[in-house]
């Protein structure tokens, strides 16, 4: 590990290697994407972080944007001074991508979209954020938490290990952070229309049970951006690289294979 600009930086694998950039879903952190670390290192730079406020990763005052956390995200390109990584994330990470991609489009080589979507919370998506702000503040984030990560999950995936691990861990995190992270999310820009003009090598992944971002609205985005390609995971929730990390890293493998 190390610290770039306050933020817990992983990087593994032979630096002359095509660098791949995971970046974690909200409340989690740079272990969800443990599995992609350990079978992708052998052929790539792999990098995730902890976004701020999460994990290992510096809280400060817990004010953040959409923006900022992009910022971040671009300081450890240059700090690492990687050349067109290739950028994966998912749910928040993937909302982190969209904004990347819209504002430096350039800077990467590829775009990996996990269980997510482009557009930003409506008035009610507003308001149930808000509303966990409320919960964390009255009652704690492992009340918030409680309530949140079982819906990330399908329930056939709620009998295995990792789904605890995962859930201790969520209940760990500071609550500053968490809510820091709502604020962002809220306050998100929409890139529904930005992703037209997206003119990168694209894999939009699905978990079939995700309840969060289902595939008919990932497929809908999808089918929006110029020769991206859509895959679905059956029996998958919103956790696809947790809960079937064989075939997410099968079907990842094969996208990063036939890149240039």
């Amino acid at each position: 590990m190390q610290i770039i600009n306050g933020l817990a930086v992983y990087d593994e694998g032979n630096k002359d290697n095509r660098p791949i950039i995971f970046v974690h879903g909200f409340p989690y952190d740079h272990t969800m994407w443990d599995s992609q670390f350990e079978f992708f290192k052998k052929k790539f730079r792999v990098i995730s972080y902890d976004i701020r406020g999460l994990g290992k990763s510096e809280t400060g005052d817990g004010q953040y944007t959409m923006e900022s956390y992009v910022d971040d995200l671009f300081k450890i390109i240059e700090e690492l001074n990687l050349d067109k990584p290739i950028l994966c994330g998912l749910s928040m990470g993937g909302y982190i991508s969209f904004r990347a991609i819209e504002r430096q489009q350039n800077l990467f080589g590829g775009l990996i979209l996990c269980d997510t979507k482009p557009q930003a919370d409506d008035d009610a998506g507003k308001l149930k954020r808000a509303a966990g702000i409320k919960l964390i503040n009255g009652d704690g984030v492992i009340k918030f938490v409680d309530g949140f990560v079982p819906n990330t999950f399908a329930e056939e995936s709620k009998s295995l290990e990792i789904y605890r691990i995962t859930l201790d861990k969520c209940r760990m995190q500071n609550p500053i952070g968490v809510k820091g992270a709502l604020i962002a999310m809220l306050s998100r820009t929409d890139t529904s229309e930005a992703i037209k003009n997206f003119n990168l090598p694209v894999l939009s992944i699905c978990g079939e049970k995700d309840a969060l971002t289902p595939p008919d609205v990932m497929r809908e985005f999808t089918n929006k951006i110029p020769n991206a390609k859509f895959a679905e995971i059956p029996k998958a929730g919103h956790m696809t690289p947790l809960e079937a990390p064989d075939l997410f890293n099968k079907i990842l493998g094969e996208f990063l294979d036939n890149l240039n």
